[in-house]
């Protein structure tokens, strides 16, 4: 039997949040950003910080492009991290696209 696992696609103009319950902070004893949840906690990588905090009512495009500016990168090659990363975080449940 063969399984196909559709790609979950994030359109450019979708705005991410945190879902409900879950909270974007800084972890006292590590210094390290964290996302805070129900089920637990979930220590973020720089890039998933740096795309977390834009998503304050900022399109998806917008993320890129702000991210893109900061950092002097390709916005294309940037877009794929960027989806990628909202990807596993929407999978997981903690974000959710208006």
């Amino acid at each position: 039997m063969q399984f196909i696992m559709r790609m979950l696609e994030i359109a450019d103009a979708a705005k991410p949040r945190l879902a409900r319950g879950v909270r974007l902070q800084i972890d006292s004893t590590t210094g390290k950003s964290v996302l805070l949840f129900a089920e637990g906690i979930l220590e973020l990588n720089e890039t998933a910080q740096e795309i977390l905090t834009r998503c304050d009512g900022r399109t998806v495009s917008e993320i890129v492009l702000a991210l893109a500016e900061e950092y002097d990168a390709d916005p294309m090659a940037l877009a794929a991290d960027v989806r990628e990363t909202l990807i596993d975080l929407q999978r997981r449940k903690l974000i959710e696209l208006a």
